[in-house]
C-alpha cells in the first residue's frame, strides 16, 4: 500500500509525542542531547525549552486529531485530546505529578487510536446512473 506524503506527515506529532515521556526520564537525556546535538539543536535540551516544546508538540497531536474529525469518529477523540493536553501539562509543569501525566499520555494514546478507528457506515453503492441505490454492508 502507498502512503502519500500527507499521511506520513500526520505520524510526525505521535513521534514526538511519544517521546516526551521520555525526556521526564533522567536516563534518556543523555540520549536526547546527543540525538538534538549531532542535528545542531543541543541548545534544546535545557530545562527552558521543555514547556514550549512540550505545548508545541501536544498541539500538533492536537491537530492531527482535530483534522477532519467530523468525517472521522466526531469531536469525542478531540475533546478527550483537549483533556489529556491539559492533564500533561498541569501534571508536568504545575503539579509535578508523574501519576498525572503519564495517565494523561495514556489518554492522549486512547484519543488518538478513537480517532484513527475505521468508522463502519453503510455505503451505497450504484450499480447504473438510472438503477436503484443498494445498501452494502
Amino acid at each position: 500500500m502507498n502512503r502519500t506524503w500527507k499521511q506520513s506527515l500526520m505520524t510526525l506529532p505521535g513521534v514526538g509525542a511519544s517521546i516526551l515521556p521520555k525526556l521526564a526520564c533522567p536516563a534518556c537525556w543523555p540520549a536526547y542531547a546527543a540525538l538534538l546535538s549531532s542535528v545542531g539543536l543541543g541548545f534544546l535540551i535545557s530545562t527552558v525549552y521543555l514547556l514550549p516544546m512540550t505545548v508545541a508538540l501536544l498541539s500538533l497531536a492536537l491537530g492531527a486529531i482535530a483534522f477532519r474529525a467530523k468525517q472521522r469518529n466526531g469531536y469525542g477523540p478531540l475533546l478527550l485530546g483537549l483533556l489529556a493536553t491539559a492533564a500533561v501539562l498541569l501534571g508536568k509543569f504545575a503539579w509535578e505529578s508523574k501519576p498525572t501525566m503519564y495517565s494523561a499520555f495514556g489518554l492522549l494514546v486512547v484519543a488518538s487510536l478513537w480517532n484513527a478507528w475505521p468508522r463502519h457506515a453503510p455505503s451505497e453503492v450504484a450499480m447504473c446512473p438510472g438503477c436503484e441505490r443498494k445498501e452494502v454492508r
